[in-house]
């Protein structure tokens, strides 16, 4: 037998590489653009609030990397074409981005709304698409945008009560990313999701402040807490850097053993 590939395991650094991170201005998408910044990456986060997205870069900044505010609203018409033109304009091109902008509605599927739904998959699913095809469409030849990360959920998997429309979009993500990856690896574009499990986010404190909720949904974690920001930022470096060169097409589960259980 031959060895034909070196041994010294790939770099996680994100030294001289660009990220943009959408959702970047709270919950798990700051999460993940402070990680990002923390592992050498220029970032750029983009969201509709630019107040929030100013307190993230400037936490960025503390960590002495480079960020950059781009206020958008993914879910309008154009709006994905727009931020590749401008990303591109500020920072000269993307390897990196992540997809963290999401929304949620709990309630019974006979409650939900034409509307509702329809906001559901533009700002879960189609702005991501849209995103990542823009990004490519754009990139120079030699520049390509390498990575990109998809933020799915356990709902991609598992079914859960009174989450029918955020469900239909999260597993709606997890086949995008499959398509994505299969189109785009021969140009060595990897394309993958993480799936967070039972996260404390402005998402997620409704149900959280319910405390018999809380205490079954905890006693339901193998590892006996809900995830914090830091548990999944690491997941997406991984994702982002040439570690996992060779992984693509895959979702990586963050539930602390919930799916295992």
């Amino acid at each position: 037998m031959t060895i034909i590939d070196e041994v010294a395991l790939p770099s996680f650094d994100l030294s001289g590489r660009v990220a943009l991170v959408t959702g970047g201005g709270r919950g798990l998408g700051r999460s993940i653009a402070l990680a990002l910044g923390q592992a050498g990456a220029e970032v750029a986060v983009a969201a509709r609030s630019a107040p929030q997205l100013q307190h993230t870069a400037d936490e960025i900044a503390a960590l002495g990397a480079r960020a950059h505010v781009l206020p958008a609203d993914l879910a309008a018409p154009g709006a994905s074409d727009r931020l590749a033109a401008s990303v591109r304009e500020r920072c000269g091109g993307v390897d990196v981005v992540v997809h963290a902008a999401g929304i949620q509605a709990r309630k019974p599927a006979l409650e939900v709304g034409w509307d509702e739904w329809q906001s559901l998959m533009a700002v879960n699913v189609s702005a991501g698409f849209f995103l990542s095809t823009a990004l490519m469409r754009t990139a120079r030849p030699e520049r390509l945008v390498a990575r990109h990360v998809f933020v799915a959920s356990l709902t991609s998997s598992i079914g859960v009560a009174n989450t029918s429309a955020y469900a239909a979009s999260k597993s709606a993500v997890l086949g995008v990313v499959r398509s994505l990856a299969v189109e785009w690896a021969s140009l060595g574009v990897t394309v993958n999701a993480v799936q967070p499990g039972y996260f404390r986010t402005e998402l997620t404190e409704a149900m959280f402040a319910d405390p018999e909720r809380h205490g079954w949904i905890e006693s339901r974690i193998p590892m006996g807490r809900t995830g914090t920001g830091a548990d999944l930022a690491g997941a997406v470096v991984f994702l982002a850097s040439e570690a996992a060169r060779y992984v693509t097409g895959q979702a990586i589960v963050v539930d602390g053993g919930w799916l295992a259980s």
